[in-house]
């Protein structure tokens, strides 16, 4: 399962999603998630999954890693849906004490769930294909009028993208530390959940450790390159918009206006 984790990996290469400006990829991701939020019908559900499945195949990232990143999120998947399932209106098809299942139950819960996977799908596509350095650039380019309020905007989106790089390496560093206590005799895979969360202090302790050195030697390297932050900083690849950029901009609010027309014209499910 922790090898199982993509979120933070970049994936070169050459799809049109990966030429796009990385400033696009970010407003085009925050709409699309506002798509996804105010999809209220099944017909819009559909149109968002048959978007999503076309990016997919657009970026032309593997479906195997793009499935990869909802498995970690089945169990909260899950959740949710016995959640819905148990708060539908109407009359109940079958029914457990105070607890009914009714048919918009079954239809709140289905809606919700492909809700989430399209979510965790779009919201991973953007640093699948966008490298942390764009991803950098571009959240400081966005982030600019901020430093009206004396923000430090660099500071910000180094630090986020960090955050965002470093993901990988320490799942790889989770799967180093468990593999070496599983090589000790230590079991952690059966027992109840108390038993899981005790045996998984052993591995905390020193990714904690691992992960504070790792920052230590990140800020030395940094202080020795002479890094001062992104005053007077100039721009190795100059970011500029292309026509590719305006129009899926164009194809983003045409796509949501569909869906916001599409709550008027179907009933809703939710």
């Amino acid at each position: 399962m922790i090898t199982d984790i993509t979120i933070g990996q970049y994936f070169p290469g050459n799809s049109v999603v990966h030429k796009m400006d990385s400033r696009m990829k970010i407003i085009l991701t925050v709409l699309l998630i506002v798509a996804i939020f105010i999809c209220k019908t099944l017909p819009a559900l559909a149109v968002i999954v048959v978007a999503t499945v076309a990016l997919v195949l657009i970026s032309k990232i593997p479906l195997k890693t793009v499935m990869k990143s909802i498995k970690p999120l089945v169990i909260i998947i899950l959740f949710t849906a016995i959640l819905n399932l148990f708060y539908g209106k109407g009359e109940p098809l079958v029914q457990i004490w105070k607890l009914k299942i009714t048919e918009n139950g079954i239809m709140t819960a289905v809606f919700m769930s492909i809700r989430i996977i399209t979510l965790v799908v779009i919201s991973s596509l953007l640093t699948y294909t966008t490298s942390p350095n764009e991803l950098t650039d571009g959240l400081e380019r966005l982030m600019k009028p901020l430093k009206i309020f004396k923000i430090d905007v660099h500071s910000i989106s180094m630090t986020m993208t960090i955050a965002l790089r470093f993901i990988p390496t320490l799942i790889e560093e989770i799967d180093k530390i468990m593999s070496a206590q599983k090589s000790r005799g230590a079991d952690m895979e059966s027992g109840g959940l108390i038993h899981r969360a005790k045996a998984l202090v052993p591995v905390l302790i020193p990714l904690f450790i691992s992960a504070f050195r790792r920052a230590n030697e990140l800020a030395y390297a940094m202080e020795c390159r002479c890094y001062r932050g992104g005053e007077g900083r100039t721009k190795m690849k100059v970011m500029k918009f292309e026509a590719r950029d305006y129009i899926a901009l164009a194809a983003v609010i045409v796509f949501i206006a569909l869906l916001v027309s599409f709550n008027f014209i179907f009933k809703k499910v939710i």
